[in-house]
C-alpha cells in the first residue's frame, strides 16, 4: 500500500548542527520540530507588524535584526523580544555573521526553552543552505512498495504485485553491475519538480528472496552496488502475463504514474516463463535515455513506413 506522509521532522540539536556547521548556544527543550520550509527574519516583528507572522518557521537573526534591536534601551528592546516569543513555539533561532547573542534574547530564549545557535556565515549565505535544507528534510513523501534501482544511471521504479519478481529481477540485474537503492519499500520525496528515492533506513541495502531468505547486498557484491538516493525517472510495472490482453509493442502507448503529483513515464512489462526480465529492464532504461535525447525508434519507423 502507497503512504503519504505531511511534512514534519523532529531533529536533534547535534545533527542540526552538524548539517549546518552551527554552534549550539543553548539547548533549550533539546530538540527542533519543523513543519516550514520558510525561514523568518523578523524585523517586521521587531518593527510590531505580526500579520501573516507564523511562529513555526526557524528565526534568523542578521545584521540588520541585530542593530535594529541594539537602537532600543534596554527595556523596550526585552519588551519587544518578549513578544516575539509570545506569539508561538519557535523550533529555533539562529545568529549569523557570528553575532553576540543580546542578554534579552538569551532570557526569552531560555524561558521559552527555545535552543539558539549561531553561525560565522553572511546573513544570505546561511539563509540559502536552510532553506536548501529543510526543502528536502520536509519534502512531501510518499512510500511505495517496490524497488528502486540506478539503471544506466536511469532511476527506475518497479512496481508491481507480491511475488511476481520485483526481488529476483533486481537481483540479476545488481548482478549485471547495476546499482540498488531499495528493495520492497522506496521512500519518495518531490524535491521541487522531481522525485528523489532512497530506503527506510532500517532495511537499506537488505532485500528478500523468497526460498534464499534475507541478504546483505553491499556486504556480498560491495558498495559499488548499491546506492544511497536516486531521481525516479520511469516507473516499470511487472505484471502476470494475461490471457487476451493487449500489449503495448510498438513503444508510443505508454501510460503514466502519478506520484505526489509528478507525472512519471510508466511501461508496463508482463511477466512470463521464458522471458529475460533484467535484459528487458536494461533495454527499457536505454530507450528511455535516447528518448530524453530526442530519437524515438518508433517514430523513425513509422516515418520510414510512410516514406516508402
Amino acid at each position: 500500500m502507497n503512504e503519504v506522509s505531511l511534512p514534519q521532522e523532529t531533529v536533534m540539536l547535534d545533527k542540526f548542527a552538524f548539517d549546518l556547521n552551527l554552534e549550539l548556544l543553548h539547548a533549550g527543550r533539546g530538540i527542533i520540530t519543523l513543519t516550514n520550509t520558510s525561514v523568518d527574519r523578523p524585523g517586521l516583528r521587531l518593527a510590531g507588524f505580526f500579520n501573516f507572522y507564523e511562529p513555526q518557521r526557524i528565526m534568523l537573526i542578521g545584521l540588520t535584526e541585530h542593530e535594529y534591536m541594539r537602537s532600543f534601551s534596554p527595556e523596550e528592546r526585552a519588551e519587544k523580544i518578549k513578544r516575539l516569543f509570545d506569539c508561538g513555539e519557535i523550533p529555533c533561532v539562529i545568529f549569523a555573521r557570528d553575532l553576540p547573542v543580546l542578554p534579552e534574547f538569551m532570557e526569552c530564549a531560555r524561558s521559552s526553552g527555545t535552543p539558539v545557535f549561531r553561525t560565522s556565515k553572511m546573513t544570505t549565505s546561511i539563509m540559502a543552505d536552510l532553506c536548501l535544507y529543510l526543502g528536502r528534510l520536509l519534502a512531501p513523501v510518499a512510500t511505495i512498495h517496490g524497488g528502486l534501482l540506478d539503471v544506466f544511471g536511469a532511476g527506475i521504479l518497479l512496481i508491481g504485485e507480491s511475488g511476481v519478481g520485483k526481488s529476483e529481477t533486481a537481483m540479476e540485474l545488481i548482478k549485471r553491475g547495476h546499482r540498488l537503492v531499495a528493495d520492497d519499500s522506496v521512500i519518495i520525496k518531490r524535491i521541487e519538480r522531481g522525485l528523489v528515492g532512497s530506503s527506510p533506513e532500517r532495511i537499506r541495502y537488505f532485500m528478500e528472496l523468497r526460498g534464499i531468505g534475507i541478504i546483505n547486498v553491499k556486504n556480498m557484491y560491495g558498495s559499488g552496488s548499491v546506492l544511497g538516493e536516486k531521481e525516479v525517472e520511469l516507473v516499470i510495472c511487472l505484471e502476470h502475463w494475461k490471457q487476451g490482453k493487449e500489449y503495448d509493442r510498438i513503444g508510443g502507448e505508454g501510460g503514466e504514474e502519478d506520484i505526489l503529483g509528478v507525472k512519471v513515464p510508466k511501461l508496463t512489462v508482463p511477466v512470463s516463463p521464458g522471458r529475460n526480465l533484467a535484459i528487458l529492464i536494461e533495454v527499457a532504461a536505454r530507450n528511455f535515455r535516447l528518448k530524453s535525447m530526442g530519437y524515438d525508434a518508433a517514430q523513425e519507423l513509422i516515418q520510414r513506413t510512410i516514406g516508402r
